[in-house]
């Protein structure tokens, strides 16, 4: 076992409510988890091999040369953003979180729920964009990104705050008593997280060993009140980003382990009790497949964008330097797009901008999504189910 537990005697609070079968004391145990920094571990030969080939094929989908799918490194990461939400319970679907940002954008409003999930693609932004590239990531880089992952949620009051009282997984609403799992206790969550850094910075491991016992050594110690999930497996980029292995494109491995919840809670299970080399090797398998997954969107959104242009070709047949081109090719990024974000996007005037999008329209590239002429916005035919197939993990191609 990587730690101790800790017998402690739960107190019922009468200022609080309970149903009467939880007003009284009761016996738990909280997990203290070992320090993570400076970790060794031996991985027998077959698991470093299935460790090696999951970071070559990491790696093989960051180093291919695509520089006109640059823009896929953000769809990627709106996929994994989402998969990760879905394992905490948060159910929205691709067309609802596409809109949504276009709402947001425009001063409209949206549902709870998406906003929430639209903090978590925020919160999975900064924390490969910023945190990762920091050079020495603290703990202020986690609350940071907690913070951003929270703000839009009904317990935003604990955004990017570390918890002070105890809190548990499963069991009741009112003690940890019978609890699946209690972490360990607020007093010991400083140090701790002060001990992950250190194990983030250290390089001692292969990437992505390091990135499983950092991910699943905050899963244990659960340092927030809520979020944890989602804050956690956005570490797992942290990782990858500083190691080189995920500069461009972010497998979505969330989508792996949001379609096995159980394998992924076992494997934290095995975790916490000693056994490494099974949680390394099944999270080295997610990272695998993550990464085949990618590959496959990726060469698919890429015949989807000859397609596209095709179609333009065919239609108005645009000059070769016409805005209508560079729009095609921020859409990967943008798969509903209004003026303003696409002049944006592409450094063209709002004049070749509204040109591009009629021209785009008229040869079915886009979609209106309405017929209103205030806040207008369109939608890149096709993309929205190539990346429901994505989130769904399986890509279909024609």
């Amino acid at each position: 076992m990587r730690g101790k537990k800790v017998a402690r005697t739960w107190k019922w609070d009468p200022s609080l409510y309970a149903p009467a079968r939880y007003r009284r004391a009761c016996k738990y145990e909280t997990f203290v988890p070992d320090p993570i920094a400076g970790e060794s571990i031996e991985l027998s030969g077959r698991i470093a091999g299935v460790v090696s080939d999951a970071e070559q094929a990491i790696g093989a989908l960051n180093t291919a040369s695509q520089p006109a799918l640059a823009p896929l490194a953000r769809l990627l990461l709106r996929t994994e953003s989402i998969a990760s939400s879905r394992i905490e319970g948060l159910q929205v679907g691709i067309q609802q979180i596409a809109r949504a940002e276009v709402q947001v954008e425009t001063g409209g409003r949206v549902g709870p729920t998406v906003l929430e999930v639209v903090g978590n693609i925020d919160a999975m932004e900064l924390a490969v964009q910023q945190a990762a590239m920091s050079v020495e990531l603290g703990v202020a880089h986690i609350c940071e990104v907690h913070r951003r992952l929270m703000v839009h949620s009904p317990n935003c009051r604990t955004a990017g705050v570390i918890r002070t009282d105890q809190n548990w997984i499963g069991g009741n609403d009112y003690n940890p008593c019978g609890a699946d799992y209690v972490p360990p206790p607020p007093e010991n969550v400083p140090a701790l997280l002060e001990d992950l850094c250190r194990a983030i910075a250290d390089e001692s491991l292969p990437p992505l060993v390091q990135a499983a016992l950092v991910h699943a050594q905050f899963e244990t110690i659960h340092p927030f009140a809520d979020g944890n999930g989602r804050t956690g497996r956005a570490l797992i980029h942290v990782v990858l980003r500083r190691r080189g292995i995920a500069d461009r494109y972010v497998p979505p491995i969330s989508v792996v382990l949001a379609a096995e919840r159980d394998a992924y809670i076992s494997g934290l299970v095995d975790f916490r009790e000693g056994r490494l080399g099974s949680w390394t090797e099944r999270f080295a398998e997610a990272g695998a497949r993550a990464a085949g997954l990618a590959s496959e969107y990726l060469a698919a959104t890429n015949q989807l964008m000859d397609e596209w242009r095709e179609r333009l070709a065919e239609g108005a047949s645009p000059r070769a330097d016409a805005a209508a081109w560079a729009v095609i090719e921020i859409l990967p990024a943008h798969p509903i797009v209004t003026a303003p974000v696409a002049a944006a996007a592409t450094g063209r005037s709002k004049a070749a901008i509204h040109q591009a999008l009629t021209q785009l329209a008229e040869c079915g590239v886009l979609e209106p999504l309405s017929a209103s002429k205030r806040n207008r916005s369109w939608e890149a035919a096709g993309l929205l189910e190539l990346l429901e197939s994505l989130e769904a993990g399986r890509v279909r191609r024609k």
